[in-house]
């Protein structure tokens, strides 16, 4: 190697170090202003949300979304599954497959949703009850008891009274599972009243 070259490549070395001491450590305090190489996504005009603009006829900041749009995700059709309700009102039965595997998810929304309110029996006897004497409505009531599935689902997505909405957190198709699992409640109840009634007196 030349003299000049040897020179020429110390002199690049000396320069890249003299860069990186001048860069500083990553992740070192300094107080001088960062340096920004492409500073496009950094320093840009931007707005506040809930400010006014006096670039928009309507004088907001925020927009509303283009009409017609739906968010990712929630996308619903208006049939009987996703309202739980059809021509002639609520619909009387689930629509859809019930089978063990549905009433087991139904089960575990319940014990996550449902249970701290109506109890995990449905009496309507849970945390509510039990800290503020605030009864939940009992599943096992006659009104509930003949209420269509469909009337379960809409309380559910809307909520009632004190009960707030779970459309947000819970899926139709949990809905629905949640529902299932009360009339499973139901039925044990009605089981075992029927066998306590039949049972003979001691």
């Amino acid at each position: 190697m030349s003299p000049r070259a040897r020179s020429w490549l110390i002199a690049c070395g000396l320069g890249l170090v003299a860069l990186a001491l001048a860069a500083g450590p990553r992740g070192g305090a300094s107080g001088r202003p960062p340096i920004h190489l492409v500073s496009d996504m950094d320093a840009q005009p931007r707005a506040n949300a809930q400010t006014a603009s006096a670039f928009f006829y309507d004088g907001a900041t925020m927009r509303l979304p283009v009409e017609g749009t739906v968010a990712r995700g929630e996308l619903r059709d208006a049939g009987p599954f996703a309202t739980g309700t059809d021509a002639t009102g609520f619909v009387a039965t689930i629509p859809m497959t019930v089978d063990d595997a549905v009433r087991e998810r139904g089960r575990r929304r319940y014990d996550i949703y449902c249970a701290v309110c109506h109890d995990e029996n449905g009496d309507g006897k849970g945390l509510l009850f039990e800290r503020a004497k605030v009864r939940t409505p009992s599943y096992h009531v006659d009104r509930l008891r003949q209420a269509p599935d469909g009337y379960l689902f809409l309380v559910i997505t809307n909520g009632f009274g004190l009960m707030p909405s779970y459309a947000y957190p819970i899926p139709v198709a949990d809905r629905w599972a949640i529902v299932a699992h009360v009339r499973e409640l139901q039925a044990r109840r009605v089981e075992r009243e029927a066998g306590s009634a039949g049972a003979p007196a001691p």
